[in-house]
């Protein structure tokens, strides 16, 4: 394109370069009109770092609520076996006598004392088990719950403690997350929760 003033003639270096066909100015637009491979390779590396802290916060938040959901569950399974007791069990506690088993929720379940998710033993990734003692001359009947994470593995860990509790109504905590509590003396003995 050609300008002209009363003076002066130029040509816009555009128009010279159209006319011309020059190859460095059809490259450099080219270039403008996207991003580059670097560029391209930040934004998903900060994306995926992004991601990666959201997910870590997401699980974190998850084992809390299953935590405090194994908390209120344990809670009502001990106002369950005392609601039992002093009606269907007169006196004695639903469940098997010995070593925690499903067999006590899946009682207090029939006595429709619990709801069928808490009564299949697993809520909330935890997974529960409940034993009794059964009376005698010398000792009153007492019973024992304990909730287990589902998974212990890392990152996807449904919850970091055990809880259990006993007659006395005390949830117990702790953080060995191998085992149950296997008895009314050892939920009775273990450490109290501390909220």
């Amino acid at each position: 394109m050609v300008h002209s003033t009363p003076n002066t003639t130029f040509i816009s270096s555009r128009s010279f370069c159209d006319m011309m066909r020059c190859p460095t100015t059809s490259l450099m637009y080219k270039k403008e009109l996207g991003f580059s491979l670097v560029e391209l390779l930040i934004v998903v590396v900060i994306i995926g770092i992004l991601a990666a802290l959201a997910t870590a916060g997401f699980f974190a938040s998850k084992r809390s609520a299953n935590e405090g959901s194994a908390v209120s569950a344990m809670r009502l399974l001990h106002t369950s076996q005392m609601t039992y007791a002093s009606s269907a069990g007169a006196g004695e506690y639903a469940g098997t006598v010995g070593a925690g088993s499903v067999t006590t929720l899946t009682d207090l379940y029939n006595a429709n004392l619990i709801d069928d998710v808490l009564g299949s033993s697993t809520k909330s990734g935890y997974n529960y088990v409940g034993g009794r003692e059964a009376s005698s001359d010398t000792t009153p009947a007492q019973f024992f719950f304990s909730a287990l994470p589902v998974s212990t593995n890392g990152l996807a860990a449904t919850g970091n403690h055990r809880f259990g509790i006993a007659t006395d109504g005390v949830l117990k905590a702790d953080t060995d997350i191998s085992t149950q509590y296997a008895s009314v003396a050892e939920a009775l003995v273990a450490p109290p929760y501390a909220n």
